[in-house]
């Protein structure tokens, strides 16, 4: 299997490693909640200062009950002790809530925003992107900064229960508390030490899942054909291939992320031991009392929660950051812009096209897919466009719409440039129906009706009755409440092809493109189909790609294409005698279509 990295065209922006800038404006994401956020805050600051005040009551509680008897001390600190914990509890639970229902809308707002961004971006990029790998970005990448400021928010909560417990450990002892803390600030080793290395393994990670994800939408997609060529152990040891480095890369993770936990925990030992000797002995000698001392170690012991939490609170963030860098090395890339058109609306009727020395390349490519291209159509014009495999034909219409823009010449749609109108009202003015005769997994009234909110049932039966598709669709199990499946495979080619076409003839274009509509067909089904087709073209200016000649004879001009220039332009007499390329084409058709017919004769015989 080729490494994907290869496959990507595009370059991305490269991580510049700075993390505050990335949290900056991951942070940035958060300013409509900033309510939510405020209240949060609020929160977990008195989610630290009740924290203080548990560690706090063992105090009076040891040496007031336990050693004192006072009674009143009995009635009061264990109601204090509730409060303080019953406290703690609900405004936990309010921070907690509050800032991963942040994390929930940012993620919805990101993933509408990459989504948008793909959708906005032109046709020539999703030629050299593997579709998986786009839906990794919007769903792993995406999925991984939406908790960049919870475990922010978590990391000031600890932050700050650290410094409240401090504030009670330094109160009760202070000579003991300096001892102390020179064993805590070791805890930070973890975070210097193995940082850097979580969040490369992070970005690693989510690179080696969108390899997957992408090899999966590949392989899926293609699953006939990899049966079809016997290939299923080759793909197996592929996508096994894939999961290993996967793996092997986890595992680094894992390895780095467990081992800073015990670090912890061993400087956590030696601390808490030495405390507990020293502490003891002062308690022995009468320097300080039970209460005091266990009032310390309860502080201790819960400030070491928050140090020892800080450490999965940090992977989290490292974790959040990488997902970051990939969401925004897309959103960033010079490389990836949108398309975009001029302010002009095209509106019907259509009056007249023209492409002016039209040249393109293709990515990579030396030699022109179209060289100098010249070609005018007038209103009411049906124009063919002919052509061995590989002359450009494709490439020509693509151009119209511009899904691909022209790197020299101009084309001209009623008198102004394709690149003045805007890309909505350029496009709705086209109906293009090829034979790549794309369905929605959805009912066969959503794909005829796709992209029109007006049309209603009656307008979209009569649109299927014209491309002769309303009996057919009848006889489905759910009529026209039938959803197709994937790509419509529940439909035959035929079937999917007029429903294509009903969908055109519910657009109502004022420029019509076929490109190679029945090429795919069977000759009962293109039949049904041409009829069809000659219902849509009725009082529409037509350019038709054909793969058969014999369909386009009656074309009022028909353009002879080859290696992306213009070789002749005529009606199909004149090209006969003056294009040898037209003339062989014909012949050749026309010759299989002869052995054809003589040899279901003999076989009558």
């Amino acid at each position: 299997m080729e490494d994907e990295s290869k496959k990507d065209k595009v370059k991305y922006n490269k991580p510049r490693g700075d993390s505050w800038p990335l949290i900056k404006r991951c942070l940035g994401y958060f300013r409509p909640y900033r309510l939510y956020i405020f209240i949060s805050l609020i929160s977990l600051g008195i989610v630290a200062g009740s924290t203080a005040a548990a560690a706090f009551l063992v105090k009076p509680a040891l040496d007031d009950i336990f050693i004192a008897q006072d009674e009143r001390a009995l009635r009061v600190i264990p109601f204090l002790l509730f409060l303080a914990v019953v406290c703690m509890s609900i405004f936990q639970f309010l921070q907690r809530y509050l800032m991963h229902s942040c994390g929930i809308k940012v993620l919805q707002t990101l993933r509408n925003e990459m989504y948008c961004k793909f959708t906005a971006l032109p046709v020539n990029f999703f030629d050299h992107n593997r579709v998986g790998m786009l839906m990794s970005r919007i769903v792993n990448d995406v999925n991984l900064l939406k908790s960049s400021l919870p475990h922010f928010i978590d990391l000031i909560k600890d932050f700050l229960t650290m410094l409240g417990l401090l504030v009670v450990v330094f109160y009760q002892d202070a000579q003991l508390a300096l001892i102390s803390l020179v064993i805590y600030p070791l805890a930070v080793y973890p975070f210097i030490h193995f940082s850097n290395k979580i969040r490369k393994l992070g970005r690693k990670k989510q690179l080696r899942l969108s390899h997957i994800t992408g090899f999966l939408q590949e392989t899926l997609s293609g699953i006939k054909v990899i049966k079809a060529f016997a290939a299923e152990t080759r793909e197996s040891q592929s996508f096994a291939h894939e999961n290993k480095r996967l793996t092997d890369n986890s595992l680094k993770q894992l390895k780095y992320n467990s081992l800073a936990t015990p670090v912890m925990e061993v400087l956590g030992a030696v601390g808490m031991g030495l405390i507990i000797w020293y502490g003891g002995s002062k308690v022995i000698a009468g320097d300080t009392t039970p209460g005091t001392f266990f009032s310390f170690l309860t502080a201790l012991f819960m400030l070491y929660k928050p140090i020892k939490k800080l450490n999965k609170t940090n992977l989290h963030i490292q974790q959040a950051l990488a997902g970051a860098e990939r969401v925004f090395q897309v959103l960033d890339s010079d490389e990836i812009t949108e398309e975009r058109g001029g302010n002009v609306q095209l509106k019907p009727p259509f009056q007249s096209l023209e492409m002016k020395k039209v040249t393109f390349y293709y990515p990579g490519s030396g030699k022109p897919a179209l060289e100098n291209v010249n070609l005018s159509i007038e209103r009411g014009q049906k124009i063919a466009i002919v052509g061995p495999s590989g002359a450009g034909k494709t490439t020509l219409i693509n151009i119209l719409p511009r899904f691909y823009v022209q790197h020299q010449g101009e084309v001209y749609i009623n008198g102004l440039p394709t690149g003045e109108y805007t890309l909505h009202s350029l496009r709705r003015f086209m109906g293009i129906v090829s034979q790549d005769n794309f369905l929605f997994n959805t009912t066969v009234r959503d794909n005829i009706a796709y992209g029109l909110d007006y049309a209603d049932q009656l307008q979209v039966e009569a649109a299927a009755r014209a491309a002769f598709a309303h009996d057919f669709i009848m006889e489905l199990s759910d009529g026209y409440d039938t959803v197709l499946g994937e790509r419509g495979v529940r439909l035959s080619g035929g079937q999917k092809q007029r429903i294509t076409i009903a969908r055109a003839i519910l657009k109502d274009p004022a420029l019509l493109i076929l490109d190679e509509a029945t090429s795919a067909l069977d000759t009962e089904s293109e039949r049904i189909v041409q009829q069809a087709l000659e219902n849509l073209m009725q009082k529409r200016t037509s350019i038709v790609i054909a793969h058969r000649l014999s369909t386009i004879l009656s074309a009022d001009s028909i353009v002879v294409l080859d290696q992306g220039r213009i070789l002749s332009q005529g009606s199909h007499e004149k090209l006969l005698y003056k294009c040898s390329l037209y003339k062989k084409l014909y012949e050749m058709q026309f010759q299989d279509q002869n052995a054809s017919l003589e040899g279901d004769a003999g076989e009558r015989e």
